[in-house]
């Protein structure tokens, strides 16, 4: 049974998610601002998190910087519609996707479990040997893990997802809504944002200088590649 957290001031907010995922099968935790939710986290094994932006003590954004620092589980944003820079922000420190309000319960649990599916099979059962390699980026999708020149690189399920993506096609350029539609496994309205933060996420831990990138490439008004990086 997969637990998740839904942190939110509201408690009305919260009542209803608990609602909508007990009844799905979730076992959930309620925190009602962000020191709840980290003390949530380290005290419980969680699976993912429901994070509201705007809250008091410690808001979503601060909470999701502090969780990244040790933790990979799946984050969803709760925000406003008045929100936009905070979405943004929060993909930036490691939030893997979000969710405005007031929302539809029906795409609250399909994030959901597109969120857990993702993050089970990052840390899932062997499915045999597969190593993808381009310049001194390996990917062992056997073990779930990622080298660059030998040394681990510690990647997110969303961002290691994106990566296999690239890895698995060397130089085929893909479109920001080819990439979101097949790694988040939603429609790509409006989604060049959210890949350009993640191919961002990529770049730095992959790159030796991320601001001049030698294997992660954009194709300016096409999409982004994975090349050798020969110079």
């Amino acid at each position: 049974m997969y637990t998740i957290l839904i942190c939110d001031d509201d408690k009305d907010i919260v009542s209803a998610l608990d609602i909508y995922l007990t009844s799905e099968g979730y076992r959930t935790l309620k925190a009602y601002n962000g020191r709840e939710a980290i003390r949530a986290v380290e005290q419980n094994e969680v699976h993912l998190i429901l994070m509201d932006v705007m809250m008091p003590e410690l808001d979503g954004i601060r909470a999701t910087a502090k969780l990244r620092e040790g933790n990979n589980v799946p984050i969803i944003l709760l925000t406003a519609k008045s929100e936009d820079a905070d979405k943004i922000l929060g993909l930036n420190i490691g939030a893997d996707d979000y969710i405005t309000k007031p929302f539809n319960p029906l795409e609250v649990m399909a994030r959901v479990k597109s969120q857990l599916r993702r993050y089970t099979s990052l840390g899932g059962a062997d499915k045999g040997p597969g190593l993808l390699t381009v310049g001194p980026i390996t990917m062992d999708d056997g073990a779930k893990r990622v080298t660059v020149d030998g040394e681990p690189v510690a990647l997110t399920p969303i961002e290691y997802n994106v990566l296999k993506l690239l890895l698995s096609h060397p130089g085929q350029v893909f479109s920001s809504a080819q990439i979101y539609e097949q790694v988040w496994n939603d429609p790509a309205y409006g989604s060049e944002n959210t890949v350009a933060v993640h191919i961002r996420h990529l770049r730095e831990k992959i790159e030796i200088d991320p601001a001049d990138p030698r294997y992660l490439k954009v194709v300016w008004g096409l999409g982004y590649k994975l090349e050798e990086g020969v110079r």
